[in-house]
């Protein structure tokens, strides 16, 4: 499957919740998708340090 805007989003969704403590009401996805984005470039955000994923979430948490 090609990486898109919407594989983008499903991705950080699936990263977010993975460890069932947050969900993605907690985080200001859009705003970690167009971070990420421009950081790596492209819409395969998979790609990207997970240090620095992190690091983008942490920073779009909602307060």
């Amino acid at each position: 499957m090609p990486h898109s805007h919407e594989t983008a989003i499903a991705y950080v969704i699936t990263a977010l919740e993975a460890k069932g403590t947050a969900t993605r009401e907690d985080f200001d996805v859009p705003g970690i998708v167009a971070t990420s984005r421009a950081i790596v470039e492209s819409w395969d955000l998979g790609a990207m340090d997970r240090a620095m994923f992190w690091n983008i979430a942490a920073s779009h948490l909602k307060v």
